[in-house]
Order: C-alpha cells, then structure tokens, then sequence
C-alpha cells in the first residue's frame, strides 16, 4: 500500500494537478504518503465511509485559480456539463468548513467535494478499493473544472455578460496555462503489424505518449487496433499510460467474449473499422476540443439542454465534425453518430467528451492527428474570444 500512496502521488504531481498531495490507503493499517497536520480530520472520514482511500490537495495552478472562481460563482455546488461529470461525477459539492462531518456528509452522496475557505482552497476525493480510484475522481474534478471554467467564459463573451471577477480570472488563467503542445512529434512504432506481439507493443506505447502529452484525462480515453479481423483494444477502467496486460483481442464475428472487459467503445471501434480502411484509432480527451464541441450560439434551440444526445446541427470546427452522443451502445450512444462522420476524416469530436483520431496503419498518423487538432482547437478558442 505504500508504494500504491507514493505512486498515485506523483502521478498528481506529473499531471500539474498538485505540487504536494496527500494520498493515503487502507490495508491492514492507515498508510499516508507523508505527514500532515489534516490528517487527524480526514482519517475520521476514512472511518465513517466504506472505503479505503483519500486524496486531498490544494491544486495547482491553473485549477487553483480557477477553483477560486468557481466556487466563488457557485458557492453550494459546480454543476459542469461536460461528458466526465455527467458519467461520473454528477455535480461537485463545495463546502467552507473542513471538518469531518461536513466531509462526509457530502462525500456520502458524491465522489469528490471542494473545501472553499476564503484564498484556501481543497478538493477531497476517495476510492472504494484503492487510491487509484480516489486519483481517477481528482483528475475528472480538475478537468471538469478546467472545460467548465473556460466554456462559460466564451459563452458569457458571446452575451457580453462577463463579470469584472470573471475577466480578472480569466486574465489571471491564461498566462498560467502550459505552453501549446508543440513539441517533436513522437516517432511510434511503424505499421501495418502482422503480429499480435507487434500490435501489443505499438498499443502500449501510444496510450504512454498520450498520456505524457496530457491529450487524456485519467484513465479516460481508448484506443485499438484492427490486425485482420481481430481488434485489440484497452481495457475498461484501464490507465492509457499503464496497457501492458490491459489489451483484449475480440473478433469482429463476436465469437469471443472478450469483449465483456473492453472498452465501453469497442462497438464504435468496430463500426468504424467495417466502414473505412483504418486500421487504428486513438481517443483522447483534450480539454480545447472539448470545450469548443459545447460552444453554440442558438440559446432559444430546443435541444438546449440536451445537446449532447440531440444536438441536430450541423457542426465542425473547421474540417473536424462534431457530432452528439453518449457513451456506450444505447440508443442515443455515439456507436451510431461516431462511425458515420469519421468517413475521409482524420478526426471527429463528440459533443463534450474528447477526440477520436483514425489512421490507416500505425498510430503515428493518428497521434500526430490527436495533437494537431487539438493545438488547433486551443487557437480557435482563443480567437472566438477576440472576435467577441
């Protein structure tokens, strides 16, 4: 357990999430990452919950800022609409008082809880089985928090009704954002791969990059590969970063059950893999795609407060589509809107959730596809906010 605390810790530090973070978990005792004088309060908290993991920490900038704002605008609770909130979150409660009751009153009900008390600011999540949930919850707070922060800037540009604590904010935000991802585009393994060892290995490597290049959140995002008629795709839950033993091989004629453990999206994958020659897809969640695919004008639409399962508009940010749809197979899943719209695209976005990009042999191709657009979708957005 204690090199469990250690390494989710460092993995918040990795992700500009924390520069100190308290981690702790369960086993046969308590096990922290350090000391802290909080830990008297929250380990009450461990005790009054099934669980058997914490994180706490004060985030870094930007979230730090940003989490000044937003709790200052929503002093109860931040509803982000983004697709992460929705699945998983539900809203974020935010709380003035760090104390065990007012902790686990909240976290009863919720995954994550914000203690807002004047400039200091904590987020508080947990896992049920171990620190990896506990960190997955933290990531999808901040990045919530993130798409949240900046999707209500521009549409509050749109209306002319930004706030002056807004605008300070918001000048305060940007200079501290991490410089674009314009770096050396990883050279990957080189397809098309005629073994499944090779397809292995050229999966595990793009989910690492992917991850170093902050294209996905947590374990959030998928990726596979077609080798004949076989897609070898991550894991469900698994961490992009962490694939080697978390890849399932399921047949397109659905002779294996393999997919029982796959990803949520598998039936997306397949779909587009029937529908064009690709033999690669890569899904990330990268935060200006994101928040450009929630950005419409049509306030009166009907749909308003359904965009993303009804959104019947057609949209794109430049030549990249930007389709609705939920996670999953159900009837308003985006198995059914993904696959059509990717035909001759390097690229499609789903409405508030993140990015998929195709290639015909490799994951060079689609990785260079993933940092672009999302590169591109930074510099929109910033420019939607001049013309405002």
């Amino acid at each position: 357990m204690e090199q469990l605390v250690k390494k989710y810790a460092r993995k918040l530090i990795a992700a500009g999430l924390a520069a100190n973070p308290l981690v702790c978990g369960l086993d046969d005792e308590v096990v922290w990452n350090r000391p802290d004088d909080d830990i008297p309060i929250l380990e009450q908290v461990l005790a009054g919950m099934n669980i058997n993991s914490l994180i706490c920490i004060e985030p870094e900038e930007p979230y730090l800022t940003i989490f000044r704002f937003l709790t200052s605008l929503y002093p109860e609770t931040i509803t982000p609409s983004d697709c992460e909130t929705r699945t998983f979150l539900h809203d974020v409660p935010v709380i003035s008082n760090f104390s065990s009751a007012s902790i686990l009153l909240h976290l009863r009900r919720r995954k994550s809880v914000v203690v807002a008390s004047g400039s200091s600011i904590r987020l508080i999540t947990f896992g049920g089985v171990g620190p990896e949930q506990a960190f997955v919850n933290l990531s999808s707070v901040c990045f919530s928090g993130f798409v949240l922060f900046f999707a209500d800037y521009l549409a509050k540009c749109r209306q002319n009704t930004i706030t002056e604590e807004q605008q300070q904010a918001f000048d305060k935000v940007t200079p501290l954002l991490p410089a674009p991802q314009h770096r050396t585009i990883p050279a990957l393994e080189v397809g098309p791969f005629s073994s499944e060892q090779q397809v292995y290995k050229a999966i595990i490597e793009a989910g690492r990059f992917t991850v170093e290049y902050g294209l996905v959140d947590s374990y959030f995002g998928n990726i596979s590969y077609r080798l004949e008629q076989i897609i070898y795709i991550s894991q469900t839950g698994s961490f992009l970063d962490e694939l080697a033993g978390c890849i399932d091989p399921c047949p397109m004629d659905d002779s294996s059950c393999a997919g029982i453990t796959a990803s949520s999206e598998l039936v997306a994958h397949d779909e587009i893999y029937k529908n064009t020659d690709n033999r690669a897809i890569l899904h990330g969640h990268p935060k200006f795609a994101v928040i450009l695919s929630m950005d419409c004008c049509d306030w009166d639409c009907i749909n308003r407060d359904f965009c993303h399962i009804k959104c019947t508009r057609k949209r794109a940010i430049k030549d990249i589509p930007i389709v609705p749809g939920e996670v999953g197979t159900g009837p308003t899943g985006l198995c059914h809107t993904l696959p059509p719209a990717m035909q001759n695209k390097r690229g499609v976005i789903v409405w508030g959730h993140g990015l998929f990009t195709v290639a015909s042999d490799d994951f060079n191709e689609a990785f260079k596809h993933l940092l672009e657009i999302e590169n591109m979708c930074r510099e929109e957005f910033f420019a939607r906010v001049g013309r405002c």
